[in-house]
């Protein structure tokens, strides 16, 4: 097996695949990345039993030939080369070899034998979107997906296609992430289906800021997303989702229009004297034109004034710091909507144009102690 390929492109193929490597495994095959050396260039794949990366680089290849190397070292060996053109070369007994201007390294690799082969997924059904759309919902949904395994296809987020377009749903008891874009293209008709969350954070990570289309295809067990010249595979989350359409109050008594970013300021101004020992929730006072929020613990106590359009009714509720943040922060869009009805019912933030109905979130409230 020989090739000849330029370090900066393997850098980033190494990268890429390398998200897919397991930390730690019982075959010592999957701690490693399996290259393929074809006429048509190299590939490189990375596999933890449970996600496949698969990309895709130009080298120059004079004898094609397979083999598995141990992805930490290969990895930093390529790292610290010089910037040119690395030439790499495996004989029979496994053993590499590695040039790149003066620099010679010498490793062992593994049979490709050794390397569990990954899923293929049957065509069924697809559709395409832009990568920086794609990348944009799973950031702004990804957030909400459950890390309670107790429910295993909440630690996924639902993704729901029809000719409307496609929505995406994230979560976990707390609170409910739901995103909404048209889509680009679609085959074979209506479908959903639970992709895991942690599947989602690495095609966000091989999605870059552009216009070129990302591939989703549904198997029947398992997930294709292809962008550019990488594929990822996942296997899909079974079991009911929740029906988060009837989870949703949407007939609230009381609205209010705030500033995405100075409500988040607010609360983070306030959130001064929580802590992970120290917790409280925010106190929120919904008055006429102005939310008064406060914290107090053992640290202090903390007040400040978000002013905001619409009348609360002096509507005292509370909630975690954190998630009611959260939720702020990936709100696409600069003003919000809250949308409340009492003390214990959930908080919903939508676009205050009802045009725009391209996300929601809610945010269930935590109960107010009389000290707090």
């Amino acid at each position: 097996m020989k090739f000849s390929c330029e370090k900066a492109l393997l850098q980033a193929v190494l990268g890429t695949a390398s998200r897919a490597v397991a930390s730690k495994s019982s075959i010592p095959a999957l701690e490693g990345l399996l290259l393929q050396a074809t006429p048509a260039g190299l590939t490189v794949s990375g596999y933890n039993m449970q996600t496949g990366i698969r990309a895709k680089v130009s080298a120059e290849v004079t004898e094609p030939g397979e083999i598995v190397l141990n992805a930490r070292l290969f990895g930093d060996i390529v790292r610290r080369m010089p910037d040119d053109i690395i030439v790499f070369s495996a004989d029979p007994k496994l053993t590499v070899h590695l040039k790149c201007g003066d620099a010679d390294f010498d490793i062992l690799g593994l049979s490709a034998a050794d390397y569990p082969e990954l899923p293929e997924v049957e065509d069924e059904y697809g559709f395409s979107i832009q990568q920086k759309v794609l990348r944009a919902m799973i950031e702004e949904t990804a957030f909400a997906v459950s890390t309670n395994e107790s429910r295993p296809v909440h630690t996924g987020a639902l993704f729901e296609i029809a000719d409307s377009g496609l929505t995406m749903v994230a979560v976990d008891g707390f609170r409910l992430a739901i995103r909404k874009e048209p889509l680009e293209k679609l085959e074979g008709g209506a479908f959903s289906f639970v992709a895991p969350g942690s599947a989602l954070n690495e095609v966000k990570g091989i999605c870059a800021d552009t216009d070129d289309l990302a591939t989703v295809t549904l198997g029947k067990r398992h997930l294709l997303f292809e962008v550019g010249d990488t594929e990822l595979i996942c296997r899909r989350l079974e079991g009911e989702f929740l029906d988060y359409r009837n989870a949703v109050p949407r007939r609230n008594p009381i609205a209010v229009v705030a500033d995405t970013k100075a409500l988040i300021q607010s609360i983070d101004r306030v959130s001064v004297v929580i802590s992970e020992k120290l917790k409280s929730p925010v106190r929120c006072v919904f008055e006429d034109d102005r939310v008064v929020l406060s914290a107090r613990t053992g640290n202090g106590e903390a007040k400040d004034v978000c002013r905001v359009s619409g009348s609360g009714g002096g509507l005292e509720i509370g909630f975690n710091n954190r998630y009611l943040m959260e939720a702020l922060k990936y709100a696409p869009a600069e003003t919000v909507r809250l949308e409340l009805n009492t003390g214990v019912s959930p908080c919903v933030i939508v676009p205050t144009e009802e045009a725009d109905d391209n996300f929601l979130y809610m945010v269930l409230p935590v109960r107010l102690k009389a000290s707090e």
